[in-house]
């Protein structure tokens, strides 16, 4: 099968699962990071990521950063191994700063998210090799068109826009549910969703993965611990910082005993 031009048998064949952020690796478990999504709200977009990076079933890390900043205007969201997406970045942020300075003026969003794209299609034989697979959602603010946008990526490169949201990461089918659920039925679209709402969908979606996928983390109030949550806006990108994100979640994520 796999000689015939089945190219979803040769993935599989080489150790890719589909439906998990990474494929697996023959003898040994790579470092995953997982769950990440985003979201159009009212002033930009939202880009949110839980803090658990696993190998197999092992938590390597609980502070992971899955919202890897490129300039001041576009973040990388990680779904994958850490440490491919940690150099496609450092890569990225260099090549847009080069384009500034040597250009004096920004690299287009187009250009952007065709240096992505590039990244990932070179990528693809340490992806197949089960050594290096990325699955990005891509978010930033294009000046051009005067809005937010949202892209996600498959591990070849091919890239897709997230007209209202994009996830990735093992803890995405439930999230995607959901944030269909709330866009279609609820009080009001994703698109409309203030500063504070939209923070704390964040927090509620990601507390929802975590309630099924092992492999997405939870909020740690001992430790402090709680998600990633970036914005993007035309004024540029800000992380919502822990200060803020515990009295969101304390006041409307936690459940209240009865």
């Amino acid at each position: 099968m796999g000689m015939q031009g089945d190219f979803f048998q040769l993935l599989k064949e080489q150790g890719y699962q589909f439906g998990s952020s990474a494929p697996a690796v023959k003898g040994q478990e790579m470092t995953n990071a997982t769950t990440i999504l985003a979201f159009k709200y009212r002033d930009g977009v939202l880009v949110a990521g839980d803090r658990r990076a696993t190998a197999g079933n092992m938590v390597m890390y609980d502070r992971t950063d899955k919202g890897l900043e490129i300039d001041r205007h576009s973040v990388l969201a990680i779904a994958g191994v850490p440490a491919t997406a940690y150099e496609m970045v450092r890569i990225l942020e260099h090549s847009f700063k080069y384009y500034r300075r040597t250009q004096l003026q920004e690299l287009s969003f187009d250009g952007k998210l065709s240096a992505v794209s590039k990244l990932l299609k070179e990528n693809v034989a340490a992806a197949l090799a089960g050594t290096g697979a990325v699955v990005p959602v891509f978010a930033g603010y294009d000046f051009e068109q005067g809005s937010a946008k949202i892209f996600f990526y498959d591990i070849l490169g091919a890239e897709f826009e997230g007209v209202e949201y994009a996830v990735s990461g093992s803890g995405s089918p439930t999230i995607r549910g959901i944030l269909h659920y709330v866009n279609t039925w609820g009080e009001q679209p994703l698109s409309a969703l203030s500063e504070e709402q939209a923070t704390t969908h964040a927090l509620r979606l990601l507390t929802c993965a975590a309630e099924f996928d092992s492999a997405t983390g939870g909020v740690n109030r001992e430790a402090n611990l709680y998600p990633v949550v970036k914005l993007i806006t035309q004024d540029g990108l800000r992380t919502v910082p822990d200060s803020m994100l515990k009295p969101l979640f304390e006041r409307n994520v936690t459940r209240v005993s009865r």
